[in-house]
């Protein structure tokens, strides 16, 4: 015997669906609005823009925003990630999720001295600076969290200088509907 919906069922769960599709339209829209504002904020050389499924990731490389073996935001980088900023601010239903990455080079005796111990530490160390630069900037700090990953999700081979230095970043991803 073949289902049967009654028709006073079927009304109501078409209205979801359709619904539920205009949501998820004017969630891609916003993101996209933030994407587009962030291409023209950022040269290629800056920042790395990517749309992917529900979110939107901005990644800098390290040199851009910290000293070599550092984790303290040059002038030049307050300036780059000031760029973020109108871009973040007024978010009221988006997460703003700081991610640090470093290469498999060990610790150097500087960065032990100041508590740093492994690239765990590092990454964290940036991930935080970062995290509390765009909290200066007035961003909602219900919003934004910032957690370091180390050497543990490299996206090139650590055994050449380009690759470690392609491993050494910060993203910034906006996860959620880009309100």
């Amino acid at each position: 015997m073949p289902f049967s919906m009654p028709r006073r069922l079927l009304l109501p769960l078409l209205a979801a669906a359709l619904l539920g599709g205009c949501v998820s339209a004017s969630k891609y829209n916003a993101l996209d609005a933030k994407y587009q504002q962030l291409q023209a904020s950022y040269n290629a050389d800056q920042a790395t823009i990517q749309q992917l499924d529900g979110r939107l990731k901005v990644t800098f490389d390290d040199e851009i925003l910290f000293p070599e073996g550092g984790y303290r935001l040059t002038p030049k980088a307050e300036s780059v990630l000031a760029k973020l900023v109108p871009v973040l601010s007024g978010l009221q239903n988006t997460k703003v999720v700081v991610d640090g990455y470093t290469d498999n080079v060990p610790i150097g005796p500087e960065l032990r001295r100041m508590g740093i111990m492994s690239n765990l530490d590092l990454s964290s160390k940036r991930a935080d600076t970062v995290a509390d630069y765009l909290l200066r900037q007035g961003l909602n700090q219900s919003l934004i969290s910032a957690q370091g990953f180390g050497e543990s999700s490299p996206v090139a081979s650590n055994d050449t200088p380009a690759g470690r230095a392609k491993n050494r970043r910060i993203e910034v991803s906006l996860v959620g509907p880009g309100t």
